[in-house]
């Protein structure tokens, strides 16, 4: 038993207890005007050289989003002047939450077995 609520209280603590709010991401992409380079679907961006966001894996569009945060880290960071001022105002919560929106849209990427 005494297992169980040290496992509850580390889930609790690094966040993995509790889901991503969808509809929280759809919010912050619309406030943070995400579709103006991106596309009004997440998937046809301005220009070929901008990520396809529709789709993609949410663990990958959090780590991306941290990465921009970090960007003087040369291990972790990425280098973006528009991006990285997007993300830095972000807390983990909210790149969770926008992470799991933009995942949560159709998409053309699939796992191949």
């Amino acid at each position: 038993m005494k297992f169980i609520a040290i496992y509850v209280l580390f889930l609790a603590s690094t966040g993995l207890a509790f889901a991503a709010d969808i509809e929280g991401g759809k919010k912050l992409a619309a406030e943070r005007n995400c579709a103006s380079c991106h596309g009004p679907d997440y998937y046809t961006s301005i220009l070929p050289t901008y990520p396809r966001l529709a789709g993609q894996h949410e663990d990958y569009l959090y780590y991306a989003l941290r990465s921009y945060q970090v960007e003087t880290n040369a291990n972790y960071g990425r280098k973006n002047a528009v991006m990285g001022s997007q993300a830095k105002g972000l807390t983990d919560k909210q790149m969770r939450n926008l992470a799991a929106y933009l995942a949560s849209l159709p998409g053309p990427l699939v796992v191949r077995k």
